[in-house]
């Protein structure tokens, strides 16, 4: 299909060829504001090369938008949540600077583990998912996933395959993603064979793709995960070695605001 051209259209007619030369481009964003831009040029004397970079410069910027949203949502986070909405003020265990720091992603393109450890209600599990949604805005891609849900998948497809094919495609695409985001790691025990399909990921993914886990035990716990000694510290090794290490504490600010919030309740009552 070809357009034909014109010259000396009106304005309705040339709103109009730009309304289907923009169809047939695959310009959504220029197409609908194609005709403010054109009126604010017209008011600012803008010249026709800034009007010309001004549409392109809302089309790519709509694009980057609309690539970051399917990035997000491939990611599998279990909820959405900002950086912005942390509140560090309510757990001093955690410093700003760090985290914003990380917030750069420059770790997720060094291929450098993230180690998130403290106990429940602490603000890891908030932290993975923060972290992993700006690596996801970044440009990259992300896969978040609770440990005991990766293993079971691991588990349950190396029981139902007829041959390791299905295991290993499924491994490889946990592989692919730059970054693996694997939350509640520690709470509950792994037999061998899961902790040693999980190993193979970790260990899979090379140096080059980085993993970021959430774990409410220490490392000297996690032998009540990996039941295997050798596997355990292959596996903290693998998760620790040139990374990041954030030590939310023991405090759950949660509990201290239902806490706050009860006695602030009581004593209006």
């Amino acid at each position: 299909m070809t357009l034909k051209r014109h010259r000396g259209l009106t304005e309705q007619a040339a709103d109009a060829a730009v309304d289907q030369a923009c169809r047939m481009l695959r310009l959504p964003t220029i197409r609908p504001q194609f005709p403010e831009l054109a009126e604010a040029t017209a008011r600012d004397q803008m010249s026709f090369r800034g009007f010309l970079a001004e549409l392109l410069m809302a089309e790519c910027d709509d694009r980057a938008r609309r690539r970051s949203e399917r990035r997000i949502k491939a990611a599998q986070f279990p909820r959405e949540i900002s950086l912005r909405a942390f509140d560090f003020d309510a757990n001093p265990n955690i410093d700003a600077a760090v985290i914003h720091t990380l917030a750069t992603c420059e770790w997720v393109k060094k291929g450098l583990p993230l180690c998130l450890i403290g106990d429940s209600g602490t603000g890891k599990s908030h932290l993975l998912i923060v972290l992993g949604t700006e690596a996801a805005i970044a440009g990259f891609r992300v896969r978040c996933t609770l440990a005991t849900e990766l293993v079971n998948e691991l588990v349950d497809e190396l029981v139902d395959a007829a041959d390791e094919k299905i295991l290993t495609k499924t491994i490889a695409r946990y592989r692919r993603v730059d970054l693996l985001c694997i939350d509640e790691l520690g709470y509950m025990e792994l037999d061998r064979r899961g902790a040693e399909l999980l190993f193979q990921v970790l260990t899979e993914r090379g140096e080059k793709n980085c993993v970021a886990i959430a774990s409410n035990e220490s490392f000297g716990g996690w032998t009540k995960t990996f039941t295997d000694p050798r596997l355990c510290a292959a596996i903290v090794d693998r998760l620790t070695f040139g990374g990041n290490i954030i030590e939310t504490g023991t405090d759950s600010y949660r509990l201290a605001r239902t806490r706050a919030a009860r006695a602030q309740s009581a004593a209006s009552g």
